[in-house]
């Protein structure tokens, strides 16, 4: 009965530890309901809308660019940004924005000086921290998947399964996040689709 009541024991703390990690790990959020622009907030002259359950951007009149932001901000997380582009293309998801001066920015483009295709991370006025240069990762008529990890100082970026970008920059902490749509004439046709948008916070990193 020793043995039985000590492992009986032991399958009872398991369960209580089990239990707590579960609780103590928050829940993802869904930043994009699929509905309508909840939770967003426009900032210049892009349009923004969801079509058939897809968060939809393009520019505006007159090749107007414009971006869309989440109402509240975020430190340390894991997102999840599921979409597709009509190219050409000068996109990207927005994150720990404070300002046009002070962000972050998982872009979503093809650059040629330098070299730089989605994946890559950008930082105003330290141009590209992080880039990635093989075009291939990208799926050009499809889906892909985007996921941007910020913990601490540390920043990742994985393109449908490969990691693109991996850096260390202490710049920003916190802001919002957020999609871009580039102002010229040469993105007359671009178009952003995002279908799934899923953030898991984080704890800072040590």
């Amino acid at each position: 009965m020793g043995k039985l009541h000590t492992r009986m024991l032991v399958a009872v703390m398991l369960g209580v530890f089990c239990a707590w990690a579960a609780f103590a790990q928050e829940a993802p959020i869904k930043l994009f309901n699929g509905k309508d622009l909840t939770g967003w907030k426009a900032e210049g002259n892009a349009k923004w809308s969801v079509e058939n359950g897809m968060l939809v951007g393009v520019q505006g009149e007159k090749n107007a660019p414009g971006d869309l932001f989440t109402d509240k901000d975020y430190d340390n997380f894991e997102l999840k940004v599921v979409y597709k582009v009509v190219w050409p293309a000068n996109s990207g998801v927005w994150f720990r924005y404070q300002s046009p001066e002070k962000a972050y920015q998982a872009d979503i483009l093809e650059y040629k000086d330098p070299v730089a295709y989605s994946g890559t991370i950008y930082c105003p006025g330290k141009m590209f921290l992080a880039a990635n240069t093989d075009a291939t990762i990208e799926k050009k008529d499809d889906w892909n998947t985007m996921i941007i990890k910020a913990e601490g100082d540390h920043l990742v970026v994985t393109l449908n399964g490969k990691k693109t970008a991996d850096v260390h920059d202490a710049s920003y902490a916190t802001g919002k996040i957020g999609f871009q749509i580039h102002p010229g004439a040469e993105f007359a046709t671009m178009k952003i689709m995002v279908k799934e948008m899923e953030l898991k916070p984080l704890k800072a990193a040590k």
